[in-house]
């Protein structure tokens, strides 16, 4: 049998009450069977975005509290130090609350990898995800 590290975590209430229905929909036996599944699937994702190297066109949305002030600043200042890779960028409020951005990226694969973790380390960004593709010429 493995070694069981045991971790403490702190989750808003809201959070917890969804992740238990995923975990009910999944058939998962416990909490910490989805816990571990989610983290596998975050490690798989990190060995992905390790990778994403050469010349690339990415899509990265990101999902915030807009009335996170600081937040907004910080997002804005990552977003102009890596002006040089964005093609476009799309605003959609939400709600009162909430806004999505979707940026249309194009440059090195290691430099918007980098753009996308500087987004995520926002401490109130609620979700960011990129995906990308080769150029159609490279294809």
């Amino acid at each position: 049998m493995q070694d069981l590290a045991r971790i403490g975590i702190s989750v808003p209430g809201r959070l917890m009450g969804r992740f238990d229905e995923v975990i009910a929909q999944r058939g998962y036996s416990s909490r910490s069977e989805g816990i571990r599944d989610a983290i596998r699937d975050y490690i798989q994702y990190e060995k992905w975005m390790s990778k994403v190297r050469g010349d690339r066109i990415g899509i990265i949305s990101i999902l915030y509290n807009q009335d996170k002030r600081k937040l907004v600043s910080s997002l804005m200042q990552v977003r102009h130090d890596n002006s040089g890779l964005i093609l476009t960028t799309i605003h959609k409020y939400l709600d009162k609350d909430n806004c999505m951005d979707v940026i249309i990226v194009r440059g090195e694969g290691g430099s918007i990898r980098a753009f996308t973790e500087k987004l995520m380390a926002n401490k109130c960004v609620k979700h960011v995800k990129l995906t990308t593709i080769l150029p159609e010429a490279e294809i």
